[in-house]
């Protein structure tokens, strides 16, 4: 644990003057744009970064930059180019945002992080996945023997829950698995996880379409995300680990709702401390340099970066030192993620030359 670095959650209130993105994003462009644009045309010109089909960067509530390239592939009709209508998938990004969903149920009083998380398959107290708490599982330090392995002919419960036996069912797939650690002990990332802690939300909101409608009504229509469609698996349970698509700028609205503290408009969506709880290092993970909190990463920059993450190089940043978000869809390999961080950070580098934070 001396390991983590130490993080004061800070939140930016939106800017007199300039409209909430609801509907259309205000646009503007900085004292630096010249050289904020030669760094985000790195992202679709680098050998190292592979693929980049978009990239948003906000400051002040408003859009400096947004970028689109390459095709979006079809297995049923042409493919087309990707451009501001293109929806685009969260993959992990999609657990940052059971993670807001969470968060209302917490603040409402359903569900306590501190409890044991009342997995059914977990009900025996003899059972020593029973004592897995809610709060574990956020953390990714539930114990469970998952693995997180995207190379095919390995051993992968991500590829056979996603794609294979477990399918059908995905929060009961990982829910039958035994114990590799004792709970709380040991930091292990599972998208398998996320999805029993879907299941545990479906319990408390309804499953398919009465979850959908919990989604739409608690996240989705407040901060105008129209575009968001969320998928299901057969027993209707939002596969949170892996499946949301929606536009870019949408996303963006997202990531907005996070450094505003949770508040849109004269709102509050979740509590300003269960929004804290995303920026709140408790593990680092032994395969990078990223920390984890609960269902997101942080940096520990001196920005105070925290981040939505999915596959092969997606990323929701939400810079709260800088007022500002990066986010960048694509296609990069987990090799070159160190190479993406270091994109990101030359980003952030031109945003703060002439930056001012609020009073």
């Amino acid at each position: 644990m001396s390991e983590l670095p130490r993080v004061t959650p800070r939140f930016v209130d939106q800017p007199e003057g300039v409209a909430w993105p609801t509907n259309e994003w205000p646009r503007a462009k900085c004292a630096s744009q010249d050289a904020l644009e030669r760094v985000v045309d790195e992202a679709f010109t680098s050998d190292e970064l592979s693929i980049t089909n978009a990239v948003v960067v906000v400051q002040g509530g408003r859009v400096l930059v947004e970028r689109y390239g390459g095709v979006k592939e079809y297995f049923d009709r042409p493919a087309e180019p990707i451009g501001p209508e293109s929806e685009l998938l969260s993959w992990s990004m999609a657990k940052s945002m059971l993670h807001m969903i969470i968060g209302t149920l917490v603040d409402q009083g359903r569900l306590q992080p501190e409890h044991p998380a009342g997995v059914r398959e977990w009900s025996d107290p003899h059972d020593p996945r029973h004592q897995i708490r809610l709060s574990d599982m956020l953390a990714m330090r539930d114990g469970l023997g998952f693995v997180e392995n995207y190379e095919i002919g390995q051993v992968s419960h991500v590829i056979e829950m996603l794609f294979g036996e477990g399918k059908e069912d995905m929060a009961g797939y990982v829910a039958a698995l035994p114990l590799a650690h004792e709970p709380g002990t040991f930091f292990n990332y599972s998208s398998g996880t996320t999805n029993v802690l879907s299941r545990i939300v479906a319990d408390e909101v309804g499953y398919a379409n009465a979850y959908d409608a919990y989604l739409h009504e608690h996240l989705f229509d407040p901060i105008g995300m129209q575009s968001a469609r969320a998928t299901f698996d057969p027993t209707g349970v939002f596969v949170a680990s892996s499946f949301l698509h929606a536009t870019a700028l949408d996303f963006a609205k997202f990531g907005l709702l996070y450094l505003r503290g949770g508040a849109w408009q004269d709102r509050q969506l979740i509590s300003r401390s269960w929004a804290a709880t995303a920026q709140v290092p408790l593990s680092k993970d032994p395969d990078s340099d990223g920390f984890y909190s609960w269902q997101w990463w942080v940096t520990g920059d001196r920005f105070g970066t925290y981040w939505a993450s999915g596959y092969e190089g997606q990323m929701i940043s939400v810079v709260p030192a800088l007022d500002a978000l990066v986010l960048r869809f694509g296609h990069t390999s987990e090799d070159r993620y160190p190479d993406l961080g270091l994109w990101r950070t030359r980003v952030l580098e031109v945003l703060a030359q002439e930056f001012q934070a609020p009073s």
